[in-house]
C-alpha cells in the first residue's frame, strides 16, 4: 500500500494542538498493533506533509518503505521531531488534494493500493474545492479518507463525508478533540492497513523493496 499522510496546519490549529496532533501520530504510529499491522502486510510505503493555504505546504517526511519495527520508529520520530512550517494560512483542502496525487503520481513503488489520509479540523475557505480536485487530478484507483476533529463550524464532519472523501471503501474517523487525536489515528491506521500489500508487479524502470539499499527513504 501507497500511504499519503496531509497534514493540516491551518490557522485554527493552534501550537497546542500542533503538538497533540503531531504527536499523536507519531505515538499511533509506534504502537504495537500498528507495526504488527505494516509488517503482517509486507510493509507498506509512506509519506506525510503539512498544509494550510494554497501554496503552504512542507513536506514532513519523504517517501519511506516501512517493513520493519525499526522502519516504523524512524519514520514516526521524524513526524514527532517535525517544526512546523506555516501557522497563520487558510484550509485549502482541494490544494491539499492535489499535492496528494501529485505525490502519489510520484511515488517510487508499485502497489496495490494507494491511499490518501487528510486529517482537518474545518471545511475548505481558500481556493478550489475538493471536487475540483477529483476531477483535475488522478484519483483513479485511489482512496481518500478523513480524520476529522470535531468542534468547529461550519460542522468538518458532514463537509468531509460530503466532499473529502473519495473512492472504494472511504470513510471518515472522528476525533472529539485533539487530545483524541491519537486514538482515532490509531483506529485509522488499523483499518487502513490491514489487508494491504505491496503489488508483485513493478512497471519498468521502478523500483521494488527488495531493490532500495540501507537507508528506507525512496528518493
Amino acid at each position: 500500500m501507497s500511504l499519503v499522510l496531509a497534514l493540516d496546519v491551518s490557522s485554527s490549529i493552534d501550537e497546542n494542538e500542533f503538538a497533540l496532533q503531531m504527536g499523536g501520530l507519531s505515538r499511533a504510529l509506534r504502537d504495537p498493533s500498528i507495526v504488527q499491522a505494516i509488517v503482517e502486510a509486507g510493509g507498506i510505503q509512506a509519506m506525510a506533509f503539512e498544509w494550510s493555504g494554497r501554496t503552504q505546504v512542507v513536506d514532513i517526511v519523504p517517501w519511506t518503505f516501512l517493513a520493519s519495527e525499526a522502519d516504523v520508529f524512524a519514520f514516526a520520530g521524524a513526524i514527532g521531531l517535525h517544526e512546523r512550517g506555516f501557522d497563520e494560512f487558510p484550509t485549502a483542502l482541494g490544494y491539499a488534494l492535489g499535492h496528494s496525487a501529485i505525490r502519489l503520481s510520484r511515488a517510487p513503488l508499485s502497489c496495490a493500493r494507494a491511499v490518501v489520509d487528510v486529517s482537518g479540523d474545518g471545511v475548505n475557505n481558500e481556493g478550489y474545492e475538493p471536487a475540483l480536485a477529483f476531477k483535475n487530478f488522478d484519483f483513479s484507483n485511489v482512496t481518500v479518507n478523513g480524520l476529522v476533529i470535531e468542534g468547529e463550524k461550519p460542522d468538518p464532519v458532514a463537509y468531509y463525508r460530503a466532499e473529502v472523501i473519495h473512492g472504494p471503501g472511504a470513510f471518515v474517523e472522528i476525533a472529539r478533540d485533539f487530545a483524541d487525536y491519537e486514538a482515532a489515528m490509531k483506529r485509522k491506521l488499523l483499518r487502513e492497513i490491514n489487508g494491504a500489500a505491496l503489488s508483485s508487479l513493478s512497471a519498468p524502470g521502478e523500483r521494488k523493496a527488495d531493490d532500495v539499499p540501507g537507508s528506507r527513504y525512496l528518493r
